[in-house]
């Protein structure tokens, strides 16, 4: 299993909304290494839902890949403003995957916190200038933050 960070402003979809709708779509990635990630996901990976572009952003739940590989639909609809007129159904250039709820972190563990506690080189996520909206997180350093969460250090 592997592990991943994916970013969405709560304006736009949060967590709250994944938790009443169950499952969504991932769609509207237009960044070749954020899509290059969603290539490389497995169903059962877990994925932190990082609430960015929001006065406290941070890791605000869990969620579980259960469908890949998927041709993104947005890029297909005329009126998307993700709709990519070089791509075709034949030759998709946008792919994304299918997530569900998992949980929804009593407190989240904000940007700062992270930022305290792992270093550029351990989490993409705190590298200046960092922008992706999909990224991996190593398997030693998700547990690390699975264990913020449960252990509420995300607090201190």
């Amino acid at each position: 299993m592997n592990y991943w960070l994916m970013k969405s402003e709560p304006e736009a979809y949060s967590i709250v909304d994944l938790q009443q709708q169950s499952q969504t779509i991932w769609d509207g990635v237009r960044n070749y290494q954020a899509r290059n990630f969603l290539r490389q996901m497995e169903e059962g990976d877990l994925a932190f839902f990082y609430h960015s572009n929001t006065n406290f952003p941070g890791i605000a739940g869990l969620m579980r890949v259960v469908k890949k590989d998927i041709a993104d639909p947005s890029q297909f609809e005329p009126e998307s403003k993700y709709y990519d007129p070089k791509s075709t159904s034949e030759s998709p250039r946008w792919q994304t995957v299918v997530v569900e709820f998992v949980e929804t972190f009593s407190n989240p563990i904000l940007l700062s916190i992270l930022k305290e506690k792992f270093s550029d080189e351990d989490l993409m996520l705190v590298r200046q200038g960092n922008r992706l909206s999909v990224m991996p997180v190593p398997e030693a350093v998700a547990l690390k933050i699975l264990a913020m969460k449960s252990h509420s250090l995300n607090n201190s």
